[in-house]
C-alpha cells in the first residue's frame, strides 16, 4: 500500500501540532501573561510612575497571581508550626509586600524589553512548570521559570526559577531558617520588612 507525501506531511504536521496547541491553551499559562503584561505596564510607566506608583500597579498582579500564603509557609518551612497565628499572618504581609518591592524595584524603566512564553507547560506532580523569557534589544535574554499549583480552582505561581535553574524558594528557605533560628518569627518579619524597604534588595 502507497501513500502520496502530500497527504502524509500535513497529516503527521497535524498530529505533532495537536498536543503543542493544547499546551498553548494550558491554564497555567494565564497567570504568568497577566505578570508579564503588569511587569510591562510597571516598566513603561518608568520614572513616571516612582517606586511607589510602580509598587501600587504591580500589587494587585501579584495578589492575582501569587499564592503568597503558600510561598510564605513553604519558605520557612516546618517552623512555620511553632509561628503563633497572628505572628502567620504578618509574615504572609511581610512576604507581600517584599514581592511587591522587588518587582517596582528591578523593573523600573523600558528600553524595548518583551516577554515569551514557551508553549510548552511541563507537569510535576500536582504542579506546572512555565517558562518564559525576557528580551531586550540589548543585552543576552533571560529565563525565568515559574511552578504553579492550583488554589481555589485557579493556578497561582508558588516559585520562581532564574534562569530556570535558581529556585526562589529554595534560597528563602536556606536564609529564613538561619534568621528564624536566632530570633523567631519576630526576627524573620523584621528582615523581611527591611529588605522591602530596600527596595528587596
Amino acid at each position: 500500500m502507497t501513500f502520496s507525501l502530500r497527504v502524509i506531511v500535513p497529516a503527521v504536521a497535524l498530529v505533532l501540532a495537536a498536543p503543542l496547541a493544547a499546551q498553548a491553551n494550558d491554564p497555567a499559562r494565564a497567570p504568568v501573561q497577566t505578570l508579564d503584561d503588569g511587569l510591562l505596564a510597571i516598566m513603561k510607566g518608568g520614572k513616571a510612575l516612582g517606586t511607589a506608583g510602580r509598587a501600587a500597579r504591580i500589587g494587585p498582579v501579584v495578589d492575582q497571581t501569587f499564592d503568597v500564603a503558600l510561598i510564605t509557609r513553604l519558605s520557612v518551612g516546618p517552623d512555620w508550626l511553632k509561628v503563633a497565628p497572628a505572628d502567620q499572618t504578618a509574615l504572609v504581609a511581610a512576604m507581600r509586600r517584599l514581592t511587591v518591592a522587588q518587582y517596582a524595584a528591578n523593573f523600573d524603566s523600558y528600553g524595548g524589553e518583551s516577554f515569551k512564553i514557551d508553549p510548552t507547560v511541563e507537569t510535576r506532580g500536582s504542579d506546572k512548570v512555565v517558562r518564559t523569557t525576557l528580551a531586550a534589544p540589548k543585552g543576552d535574554p533571560v529565563a525565568i521559570g515559574y511552578r504553579l499549583r492550583q488554589s481555589g480552582g485557579s493556578w497561582r505561581i508558588v516559585d520562581v526559577y532564574y534562569k530556570n535553574a535558581i529556585s526562589q524558594l529554595a534560597t528563602r528557605r536556606a536564609d529564613f531558617a538561619t534568621i528564624f533560628a536566632k530570633g523567631g518569627a519576630k526576627a524573620l518579619i523584621s528582615h523581611l520588612n527591611d529588605l522591602s524597604a530596600k527596595g528587596g534588595r
